[in-house]
């Protein structure tokens, strides 16, 4: 095996985690489908998308380094809300938490001098700059537009648009 198996098993809660990220997001888009937020809908079942596709790089590394991907129960995510913008604050605070995440390992490789995991997790690390400006966008908007109900009909068709080619 090319990493430490400390490595190895963090690498697997990495995996966990992100998992449980395309979980939450899901969970957030069923919940605009239900308040019908459909725009808002399809940015977090994006969102989700990603997620895990994130989870499936890092097993996928974990398999080419010789580790042993092990999967962990996902657990519960949150259902329901009060508005808009609380799922989207909450979705800021939890990719906050997913790049300490993320700098936790690349600090644990580095102090195992584990270059190949630490360049890895050099991707994710950008990666997480672009989902943190992403929502704090969302969410600074959320702030601009208090509760002008033509502005949040407005976003919500906005945020339709994710994904769609121009």
């Amino acid at each position: 095996m090319m990493i430490s198996e400390k490595m190895n098993e963090s690498l697997n809660k990495q995996i966990n985690e992100e998992l449980y990220s395309s979980y939450l997001y899901l969970s957030m888009s069923a919940y605009f489908e239900a308040t019908n937020f459909h725009g808002m809908a399809v940015w977090m079942k994006h969102q989700a998308d990603e997620e895990y596709q994130h989870a499936m790089k890092i097993l996928g590394y974990v398999n080419d380094v010789g580790g042993r991907v092990k999967l962990g129960a996902i657990k519960e995510p949150k259902f329901e809300w009060t508005n808009p913008k609380e799922v989207f604050a909450e979705s800021k605070e939890h990719e906050i938490f997913i790049t300490k995440c993320i700098h936790g390992l690349a600090k644990q490789a580095e102090t195992e001098d584990d270059y190949a995991t630490r360049n890895f997790l050099s991707w994710f690390i950008d990666e997480q700059v672009e989902e943190i400006a992403s929502v704090t966008e969302i969410v600074d908007r959320f702030e601009f537009i208090e509760d002008n109900k033509s502005a949040l009909f407005l976003l919500d068709r906005e945020l339709a648009r994710r994904g769609q080619t121009h």
